[in-house]
């Protein structure tokens, strides 16, 4: 306890911040990163934790400074309840948890910043549209020859079936996670899971099987706010399970982590990205590109790299950061629990916001 204490003395920044989606795996994940940063001495600033969410269940609401209930990122007030809190809370940078925010908020961007001392953290537009989009990832990739998983729209599937062969991806080229995901092994199949992404109003793409059983890689990159250098990158060999690594090996794996480097320079990321791969015979193929804050924030953040941090202390202080060692351990993950007074839930309910004072707790009992 001394020794935090000692660290917290060393803070000189104060950061009012406001992290959206805080009941999702990333929302929660830039949480712990912010939280993590605030009880180490490697970074000056000490982070007030605004956490916005549209859910009044979510975790996040009663483990932040601040917990505040939100509309939809469909909702027309949407914008205007996250200008509301940047300006009533002198908010400086806004972190978006979630892949539903990210278009929004990016656009909004100009908007939100022109009159306020805040900086929306996120790629360019274009960034955000190309990496989104698995076409356009392909595409992206294919014209700069850059591993990639060979990929196909609908209306050219019997030439690609005819090269590739059975199995293979369907998945939608909007989706995020495990969404309408599929294996397929048949034409029969196929045409069940196109049919069942359109019917769900979205666009599928179609994808070469990667088998990559234990060969699978998610790397972070973070690129200064000029774009001119990497500030950090860190490769994990991840276990999925549902979509999300439950598993992972933090290691070197240098030549995956300098070609997810290479990557993100090419595709003129500003901020931080994730960069997903899977070995094909010796040859790493990127499958998918999320460009934004990962779910494995906080292994990263304990392996020495604390992208969150980082990125606020480049974008809004100007350090000029550069990281190229981090530690390598294996992750193991497990469910754990957070209680909340019932005052404190319907609080939040009625007022839709609440100040984090021992309205919830957890247990060290793991």
């Amino acid at each position: 306890m001394q020794n935090k204490k000692a660290d917290m003395k060393q803070k000189s920044v104060f950061a009012n911040v406001l992290v959206t989606a805080v009941g999702g795996i990333v929302g929660e994940g830039i949480v712990k990163s912010l939280k993590f940063a605030n009880m180490s001495d490697v970074s000056p600033v000490k982070y007030k934790i605004y956490g916005a969410d549209m859910n009044d269940q979510a975790a996040g609401l009663y483990r932040c400074d601040y917990g505040i209930l939100i509309p939809p990122a469909s909702s027309a007030d949407y914008i205007g309840s996250i200008k509301g809190i940047i300006s009533k809370y002198d908010i400086r940078a806004v972190y978006v948890g979630s892949d539903i925010e990210l278009a929004t908020l990016a656009n909004a961007k100009p908007h939100l910043e022109s009159n306020s001392n805040a900086i929306v953290i996120t790629n360019p537009l274009e960034v955000i549209e190309t990496a989104r989009d698995k076409w356009k990832t392909f595409q992206f990739l294919n014209n700069n020859n850059l591993p990639r998983a060979m990929s196909c729209l609908p209306q050219d599937k019997d030439e690609f079936v005819e090269k590739f062969g059975f199995p293979l991806v369907v998945k939608p080229r909007e989706g995020y996670g495990s969404l309408h995901f599929y294996i397929v092994h048949s034409p029969d199949e196929m045409r069940y899971a196109l049919e069942a992404i359109q019917k769900h109003g979205w666009h599928p793409i179609v994808q070469e099987y990667l088998d990559g059983t234990d060969q699978e890689f998610t790397s972070g990159v973070t690129i200064d706010k000029s774009g001119s250098y990497v500030m950090s990158s860190i490769s994990l060999r991840k276990f999925p399970k549902s979509g999300q690594t439950y598993k992972a090996f933090v290691d070197s794996f240098d030549i995956i982590r300098k070609s997810a480097e290479e990557i993100a320079m090419k595709l003129g990321v500003r901020s931080a990205v994730n960069i997903q791969v899977k070995f094909d015979g010796n040859e790493a193929k990127v499958f998918e590109i999320n460009p934004r804050f990962s779910a494995t924030l906080p292994i990263r953040a304990v392996a020495g790299i604390n992208e969150p941090d980082l990125i606020y202390r480049n974008s809004i202080l100007g350090e000029e950061i550069c990281i190229k060692e981090y530690k390598k351990m294996l992750c193991l993950r497990y469910w754990n629990e957070i209680y909340v007074e019932p005052s404190a839930y319907e609080q939040i309910s009625s007022l839709k916001q609440i100040d984090q004072d021992n309205h919830s707790f957890s247990i060290d009992y793991f």
